[in-house]
């Protein structure tokens, strides 16, 4: 009885180690895309601002600014050493999450558009 459940534990164990390395594995190779789908995204989300007459000429300035920033930052990342590190890679996401709160105050603020 006690060798069956040590068995039984051992292989849950065993399970759950190869289960959690393989989504690691799987959340790294879907690092690069994240990043790229997130920039992609906070675009559009300036686009529909200007469409939407959101943001004045000034703030979509400033948030296109921060785009293309976060867009070098990640291109020297990615050609300094040859490897993007996990340290590079959250300061990336981190300058993203900045930007993000970025967007969502100044479309959601109250000044006067320009049109």
């Amino acid at each position: 009885m006690k060798t069956s459940m040590k068995l039984l534990a051992t292989a849950g164990l065993v399970l759950l180690v190869f289960s959690v390395d393989g989504f690691a594995q799987g959340e790294r190779r879907n690092c690069t895309r994240s990043i790229n789908a997130r920039q992609q995204r906070q675009q559009q989300r300036v686009l529909n601002g200007i469409r939407s007459e959101d943001l004045t000429n000034r703030e979509i300035a400033r948030l296109e600014t921060q785009q293309a920033r976060i867009a070098a930052a990640e291109a020297r990342a990615r050609t300094s050493g040859g490897e993007f590190t996990v340290r590079e890679r959250a300061r990336i996401q981190d300058r993203l999450n900045r930007s993000s709160w970025n967007i969502y105050r100044q479309r959601h603020d109250q000044q006067d558009r320009v049109q």
